[in-house]
C-alpha cells in the first residue's frame, strides 16, 4: 500500500512538472523576418518564458496553419487585415484582453479602429506594411512609374515578385484600371492575362527575403514590402524606390490570439513586451516596416525617418489600398494563382 501510495505521488509530482513546464511557454506563430531573434531571446531571458517561434510566407499560409492545427497549438499569431476578418468570421480568434497589456497606450491611435475590426475586439495593430517597386539604377536606367512599364522586353527574367497572390493579382488588377480586391469574372481574367505577360520578366517568387535578389544583383527590380526595400537601400544607396501611380497594398500586420490558446497569459506578456517604446525600436532597426508606436517614434534615428520605405510617407500611405475579404470569390483568385505560378 505504501509503495502504491509513493508510485500516485511520484506520478502526481511528474504530471506537476509537466503543467509547470507547458506553462512557462508560449508558442508563436509569426511572419518570416519580422522580430529578430536577439528579441525573442531576451524576452526569455527577462521573465523565464520558453518561447517556441515558427513562421509562414503569406496570410493564406497562416489560415492554414491553424486551421490544420489542434485547437490550442498556437497561442499568439500576427496576421494581416483582412485575414482577421475571415478568421473572425470562422470563429477562430479570442477577444483581446485589453487590461492585461499595461503598454497599451502605446499604439499610435490612428492605426486603431480599422474597418476589418473597427473595435479591436480581436486584434491590435504591429506594424504598418506597403509594397513598393525597388529598381536597381546602376543597371536600369528606364523609367517606371506604374505597373505597366513592367511589361518593357528589356525586363525579361530580371524583376522578383512577393509570393503573394492578393498582391500579385492585385497588381494585375491595379494596372489594368481595375479595383484591386475587384470581384468581377471578366477583369480577373484581363489580371491574368497581363500577368501570364509579364511573366516573361519574371526571376523569382520569393517572401522570404526578396531583397536579395536586390543585393545579389540577380535581378534589379523587385515588388516587396516597404521594410525588405529599406534595408536593400541601406546596401545600396542607388536602389530607387518607386510608389507606382496606380496605388500600391498597404497591411496593417496585427497581433491576435488563437480560439484556445493553451498559454494565453504568456502570450499578453509577450505582446506587452513588443509594445515597450525600447523593444520595438530593436524590431524596428532590424525590420524597417511603418512603426506604429508613439513612444518607439521618439526614438528612432535619422536612417530611419528620412527612407522612404521604411517610413512611408502619408502621401503614399493615404493611396493605399487595403486588400479586402472577398468572400466565397476567392476561389477565383486562387485558380488564376495556380494558372500564374
Amino acid at each position: 500500500m505504501k509503495k502504491l501510495v509513493l508510485l500516485f505521488g511520484i506520478l502526481l509530482l511528474i504530471t506537476g512538472c509537466n503543467s509547470k513546464e507547458k506553462a512557462n511557454e508560449v508558442n508563436v506563430l509569426n511572419w518570416s523576418s519580422y522580430i529578430p531573434d536577439s528579441v525573442v531571446r531576451n524576452f526569455e531571458k527577462e521573465t523565464g518564458i520558453k518561447v517556441n517561434y515558427s513562421t509562414y510566407s503569406s496570410n493564406e499560409e497562416c489560415l492554414a496553419k491553424v486551421s490544420s492545427a489542434k485547437e490550442g497549438t498556437y497561442d499568439l499569431i500576427f496576421p494581416s487585415d483582412y485575414m482577421i476578418e475571415i478568421m473572425v468570421e470562422r470563429k477562430m480568434l479570442e477577444t483581446i484582453k485589453w487590461y492585461e497589456l499595461k503598454n497599451i497606450n502605446n499604439i499610435n491611435e490612428i492605426y486603431l479602429n480599422q474597418s476589418y475590426d473597427p473595435k479591436n475586439e480581436y486584434s491590435l495593430p504591429f506594424v504598418v506594411a506597403s509594397t513598393v517597386l525597388a529598381v536597381n539604377r546602376d543597371n536600369v536606367k528606364e523609367e517606371i512609374a506604374s505597373y505597366k512599364d513592367l511589361l518593357n522586353e528589356n525586363f525579361k527574367n530580371n524583376i522578383t515578385l512577393i509570393d503573394d497572390q492578393r498582391i500579385i493579382i492585385g497588381m494585375g488588377l491595379l494596372a489594368n484600371g481595375f479595383d484591386m480586391n475587384s470581384t468581377n469574372v471578366n477583369e480577373l481574367e484581363i489580371a491574368k492575362k497581363w500577368l501570364l505577360k509579364l511573366n516573361e520578366n519574371v526571376k523569382a517568387f520569393d517572401s522570404d527575403s526578396p531583397k536579395n535578389f536586390l543585393i545579389t544583383e540577380e535581378s534589379d527590380i523587385a515588388l516587396l514590402w516597404n521594410a525588405e526595400a529599406a534595408l536593400a537601400y541601406q546596401d545600396n544607396n542607388n536602389i530607387e524606390i518607386i510608389y507606382p501611380e496606380e496605388g500600391t497594398a498597404i497591411s496593417i500586420d496585427n497581433f491576435a490570439i488563437p480560439k484556445g490558446a493553451k498559454n494565453e497569459s504568456n502570450a499578453y506578456k509577450f505582446i506587452d513586451y513588443i509594445l515597450r517604446a525600447d523593444v520595438m525600436k530593436k524590431i524596428i532597426d532590424s525590420y524597417p516596416y511603418k512603426n506604429v508606436n508613439k513612444e518607439t517614434d521618439l526614438l528612432l534615428d535619422d536612417s530611419y525617418l528620412n527612407n522612404i520605405a521604411s517610413n512611408i510617407p502619408d502621401v503614399y500611405f493615404n493611396k493605399g489600398i487595403f486588400v479586402k475579404n472577398v468572400g466565397s470569390f476567392i476561389k477565383n483568385y486562387d485558380k488564376v494563382w495556380a494558372e500564374i505560378k
